[in-house]
């Protein structure tokens, strides 16, 4: 079942990455392109819908298939440069509080307590609101937030690596702490690392998308998901299709990205299996 839930995870991240980076290819509408004539048209599948708007117009006249593609782009970059972000800050903290111990695992591990006891929501918000909500400020709050999860995980396996006889050898080798995190230690972590990244990019879209929902967010007239479901909740009765097309497509990609996760170590393990046997 991890061997399926994993390929299916990764077949719907792969789509969602060629839907991203061939957007321009797969519509000729302009996402922000406003046509007052053509406001809230169905989708074209429905009695009153045109071929023209293959899903539809929002309430300002855009083509709801050209934002829901180029949203694809948004979700991803967040998600991309969030883990990135986060990852530099909790790996590094991570190694040095599982490799060198003592009072700075304890500086470490009560900073990572802070942050658990802070709602990410919450503090999410109030960065937005007083900085202003763009691309940028967005990535950096998610990053800033995110990074528990890499710190834990990396001081965990870290203190397991760090005794093995491997690590006594480039010791007695001469080799430098720093060499020692970066040669031997981090190449054995990375597997678990990568998986915590995939979780993490999933919840930094989320995340985002409930900003963009709220307002604070990726501002307009950016293609968001979260965005395009909050400007849609005041016609959700008459235009339920507004809010049912990005939030599918929000699921979709989170739940992706949670099947990869959960199906990634069987896949890794059955690629090295073979590359063993080819060898």
């Amino acid at each position: 079942m991890r061997r399926v839930t994993g390929w299916t995870g990764a077949t719907i991240v792969a789509l969602a990455l060629c839907v991203a980076l061939t957007a321009p290819l797969l519509t000729r509408a302009d996402p922000f392109t406003q046509d007052l004539a053509h406001q809230l048209t169905p989708p074209a599948w429905m009695a009153s819908g045109t071929s023209a708007h293959l899903l539809g117009t929002d309430h300002l006249g855009r083509d709801d298939l050209a934002r829901l593609i180029y949203g694809t782009r948004i979700s991803l970059l967040i998600g991309l440069w969030t883990i990135l972000t986060a990852g530099v800050i909790g790996v590094v903290l991570g190694l040095t509080a599982g490799f060198f111990g003592g009072w700075i695992d304890d500086v470490v591990m009560f900073t990572i307590s802070c942050r658990l006891a802070i709602p990410l929501v919450l503090i999410a918000l109030s960065i937005v609101a007083t900085l202003g909500n763009s691309l940028g400020v967005v990535v950096i709050c998610l990053g800033l937030l995110l990074w528990d999860r890499f710190a834990v995980v990396a001081r965990r396996l870290t203190l397991q690596f760090r005794r093995q006889d491997f690590i006594a050898a480039a010791w007695s080798a001469g080799c430098s702490p720093f060499h020692i995190l970066t040669r031997e230690i981090l190449p054995n972590i990375l597997p678990g690392l990568i998986v915590v990244a995939i979780l993490q990019a999933a919840t930094a879209i989320l995340l985002e998308a409930g900003l963009s929902f709220l307002g604070f967010g990726v501002p307009p007239p950016l293609p968001s998901w979260g965005l395009m479901i909050a400007e849609a909740r005041g016609g959700m009765v008459l235009s339920p299709w507004l809010i049912a097309i990005p939030g599918t497509a929000l699921f979709v990609l989170v739940l992706g990205l949670n099947l990869l996760a959960d199906g990634l170590p069987e896949l890794m393990g059955e690629w090295v299996e073979r590359r063993s046997r080819y060898r």
